[in-house]
């Protein structure tokens, strides 16, 4: 019987071993590990391939969108206090990042049919504090932005994209990470771009708000030993970058076939007891960073791909407001959200899944009886 892990990252990094061995031998006798040439080179060169004016690195993609947060707030466009709205849905560090910035999360339901958040339901929930929406690009799938970006131009609110999970994404030909006021990456091991340890990165066309998240970023200092700001300390440190760079080199070939086994599962699997998630329309562009099916007995069926030999995992099994972080949200009623953290389940796909193995999966698949 075949093992399918969900995600083999010793595979896929070994394409770069060589170059990563090298930059780490160049790192280490250069006797700079901060704040050196290969993030500069990595800020310029991710800035470049987003589209966007100024890209800061930080330590990961929590980190990111704190940053934006106290960075707008730094610069007096929100306050402590404020409201943001935020998918009900989404991983709690989209939450996280606006409750330790001092401000409020507005939990709005997501479209039960894309994952993202429903855009219907964003002005009902907006409120005299609310300053800013941010929308998230869960599992690598674009969000129906332009609704979005009406309603925030309508009502004079920031618009922020956590873009942890849908690098190279896009929009009528306009990549996720640039289609708001400013945006987080993550780049967590098994992201799409995965560097060997946590990063991150904020990009906007703010050259204020760049100059802000990147002093927030280093403890509030403008020049050593000056602090303007009570920072962080959240550095891309040069190894990463140094990684970073390798593969970003790589990133649109990671990402089509990504697209690529995306397109074969929709064509392939045909179970009535599985649903899949929606390919775009002609305008979006995703890039499946994970391949989220959803089923009604998800116990059952993960038991039967787990005797299979095919590994998944539940992103995510608890909704936020059901964590007890966020307790004092557990009195909210999110039907479609609690539906969709009940259903979900992640099938394997990445760029080093093989033609045997992806068959292997889709066959299974079809033969579950439920």
């Amino acid at each position: 019987m075949k093992q399918i892990p969900f995600l083999d990252l010793k595979l896929i990094n070994q394409k770069y071993e060589a170059d990563i061995k090298n930059a780490f031998d160049r790192l280490l006798t250069s006797g700079w590990y901060l704040f050196g040439e290969e993030k500069k080179l990595f800020e310029e060169e991710l800035a470049q391939y987003n589209g966007s004016k100024y890209v800061v690195g930080t330590a990961n993609g929590l980190d990111a969108l704190t940053l934006i947060l106290k960075g707008y707030k730094e610069l007096g466009q929100l306050k402590e206090g404020d409201e943001i709205i935020v998918p009900a849905n989404t991983y709690i560090a989209s939450i996280i990042s606006i409750i330790n910035s001092g401000l409020v999360p507005l939990l709005v339901e997501p479209k039960e049919q894309t994952f993202n958040i429903d855009y219907s339901c964003i002005e009902q929930a907006i409120t005299s504090k609310t300053r800013a929406i941010m929308v998230v690009h869960l599992y690598g799938l674009i969000s129906d932005i332009s609704h979005v970006k009406a309603i925030a131009k309508t009502n004079n609110l920031l618009l922020i994209e956590d873009n942890a999970q849908a690098i190279g994404a896009s929009c009528q030909g306009v990549k996720s990470g640039c289609l708001g006021d400013a945006a987080a990456f993550s780049f967590y091991p098994g992201k799409n771009l995965g560097a060997l340890s946590d990063a991150g990165a904020v990009a906007t066309n703010n050259k204020e708000l760049a100059e802000v998240v990147l002093a927030l970023s280093n403890y509030g200092s403008t020049q050593k030993y000056v602090n303007k700001y009570v920072g962080l300390n959240s550095r891309l440190d040069e190894l990463q970058a140094a990684i970073l760079r390798i593969k970003l080199k790589d990133i649109d070939w990671v990402n089509a076939e990504r697209q690529r086994i995306a397109l074969k599962y929709h064509l392939e699997i045909n179970n009535p007891l599985i649903q899949l998630p929606l390919l775009p329309d002609s305008k979006e562009e995703h890039v499946w960073h994970l391949f989220v099916v959803r089923t009604i007995n998800r116990e059952n069926f993960v038991a039967y791909l787990k005797e299979k030999g095919i590994a998944t995992v539940i992103h995510y099994p608890i909704p936020p407001h059901k964590q007890e972080a966020l307790k004092t949200f557990s009195h909210l009623e999110l039907p479609v959200s609690e539906r969709l953290h009940a259903d979900v389940l992640s099938i394997p796909l990445h760029q080093c899944l093989t033609l045997d193995e992806q068959n292997y999966i889709i066959n299974q698949i079809n033969e579950y009886k439920g």
